[in-house]
């Protein structure tokens, strides 16, 4: 279903008229989002007292805003009253006006992806991510880390992408100089294909004719086309446009034949060959099978792109019936061959065998840009603890686990109940650390570490929870800060074990698996590939775990 979009060029400082203006727009068009993409708030080494009046007010819920509205980081910093605001922790400055973050990929509500690039090029850091959010600048590596994002339907960027008017007959206004440009972002274009692509060019309006990517194997027909589009400034004394209104189907598929005037990508010819990663060459497709054994050098296939991806939503392959929920940086999906059957715990009626996965392509959350995966990972393991909870009356607990490799493909955690009485008596930590040792791996250690960014090495993770005696059952959906709803998170005690792992051990990816079957006497299901089912087996499961897991699913409430 198509949305309608509004992207706004630089205001710099100028709320109220902004605000109004997208009122009356609003009350005429109905958009769904309105995006920022250059300057929302003024240069605070500039600002005068009536800018610090306007934040004051906006802050304050002074100035109405209509609808959702995005805004990143432009050319100059972020105000210092605005980024404590964000410092809180809500990433709402008030309501209906949100950060999304100077490198950052978003999914909104309606489905579209939104990618940003915030600041220009810091030519004090020559690797390594930026660790300022608000400042206006960016590294190289701030660039790369994005291609991890895969695809957008919205890219915006401070820069302009380098050779962007190659092949274009479309010239800039007379007297226009052209904006910087920088080679990364056009590389970051070329890699995620977005269908727009916004800069800013305080000035002057520049629209490109669009253009198409090459096909590729896995889509041969598909051709995906890109407009680039930069806008002006509302306080420009040109008067350049600084508003462009569009509706976006993020389901839609490229248009065939292209539009006429379309040329053919600026960005391919000039984008430099990528560095190869330190372990890509020990990379292997994620095995499912009950071992796991490295091939030879020699025959060893190259990973898997995020269309092959098992994981990756841009899979055209992927068992889209088995996903449950989607939220901003992950998504829950049932589990192809679940462990458990539908009768293994008597109090439900599905297995309950649960992916938590990230939306980013990465072998570890370790090497996602910022943490915000990680917390709403651990939001989706809360929510679904608070389910089993309720719905098994205090019956079952949980074990969350994970293999952290670099030369992995696509993390994720696999959730599972267990019952609360083999968790109490600590059968459930003894069946690892027993299992560790009749393999002869490293011994478990217990500690938290969180994304796992201070480990040095590769690890397997496991959580065991279980709800805390004597607490009640029933759970409530409160509301929290702003407008989200979040689940109260049941009480329960918990430990986290760790099994550090060498880049060149040799280690079972069904290590955790292995452990709970025979655990919950479920041998015979170890290999996930004895325990097929029907489409039909698995619809039936995931709508009766979607109907348990409803109120608690904290993407349905926001």
């Amino acid at each position: 279903m198509a949305s309608k979009i509004v992207v706004i060029g630089g205001v710099d400082g100028q709320l109220a008229f902004l605000f109004d203006k997208l009122s009356k727009l609003q009350a005429k068009n109905g958009f769904s989002i309105a995006i920022v993409a250059g300057n929302l708030f003024t240069n605070p080494a500039a600002a005068s007292s009536e800018d610090d009046q306007a934040e004051s007010s906006l802050l304050a819920g002074k100035i109405s805003i209509p609808l959702p509205t995005y805004f990143t980081v432009g050319s100059h910093a972020l105000p210092r009253k605005v980024i404590h605001r964000l410092e809180e922790g809500t990433g709402e400055v008030c309501e209906n006006l949100y950060f999304l973050g100077k490198r950052s990929t978003t999914k909104t509500s309606e489905g579209i992806r939104i990618v940003t690039l915030g600041g220009v090029l810091d030519p004090n850091v020559t690797a390594g991510l930026s660790k300022d959010k608000y400042l206006p600048f960016h590294t190289e590596t701030d660039v790369k880390s994005l291609h991890g994002a895969n695809t957008a339907d919205i890219l915006i960027t401070s820069l302009w992408p380098s050779s962007i008017r190659t092949g274009s007959l479309i010239p800039l206004p007379e007297g226009a100089a052209e904006p910087t440009s920088e080679q990364s972002v056009a590389e970051l274009c070329n890699a995620l294909r977005p269908r727009y692509h916004f800069s800013t060019s305080p000035a002057f309006f520049y629209e490109r004719e669009p253009f198409f990517h090459s096909a590729t194997e896995t889509h041969p027909k598909i051709r995906p086309l890109t407009r680039f589009i930069s806008l002006g400034s509302s306080t420009s004394p040109t008067n350049a446009k600084y508003l462009y209104a569009f509706s976006l189907d993020p389901a839609a598929l490229p248009p065939d034949p292209v539009p006429i005037g379309t040329t053919a990508s600026p960005l391919a010819a000039t984008s430099k060959k990528r560095a190869q990663q330190p372990n890509q060459d020990s990379y292997a497709r994620y095995s499912t099978s009950s071992s796991h054994h490295r091939l030879p050098k020699r025959n060893r296939q190259p990973p898997p792109t995020p269309s092959e991806c098992f994981f990756c939503l841009s899979n055209p392959s992927l068992a889209t019936h088995l996903i449950t929920s989607i939220g901003t940086d992950s998504y829950l999906t049932t589990a192809k061959g679940p462990l458990p059957t539908p009768s293994t715990f008597p109090s439900l009626s599905f297995p309950a065998h649960v992916l938590i996965i990230p939306l980013t392509h990465a072998p570890t959350l370790a090497s996602i840009p910022d943490n915000t995966t990680y917390t709403e990972m651990q939001r989706y393991r809360s929510a679904l603890q608070a389910m089993l909870y309720v719905n098994s009356r205090k019956h079952l607990g949980a074990v969350t686990w994970e293999v952290s490799r670099a030369s992995g493909i696509h993390c994720h955690w696999q959730f599972m109940p267990a019952p609360v009485d083999v968790i109490q008596k600590g059968l459930v930590e003894a069946a690892f650390r027993v299992e560790a040792e009749n393999e002869k791996y490293p011994i478990f250690k217990t500690k938290e570490i969180g994304d796992g960014a201070g480990e040095k090495g590769d690890f397997f993770r496991v959580w065991i929870w279980q709800p805390e005696e004597g607490a009640g059952s029933k759970l409530s959906v409160e509301e929290g800060d702003g407008d989200s709803l979040e689940t109260t998170a049941p009480s329960g005690t918990e430990i986290s074990l760790v099994l550090p792992l060498s880049h060149d051990f040799r280690f079972d990816l069904q290590f955790g698996r292995r452990v709970m079957a025979k655990l919950l006497g479920l041998e015979k299901r170890m290999n996930w590939r004895d325990c097929g089912q029907e489409d039909a087996e698995e619809v039936t499961d995931v709508e009766a775990f979607k109907k348990a897991f409803k109120e608690f699913d904290f993407s349905m409430q926001e």
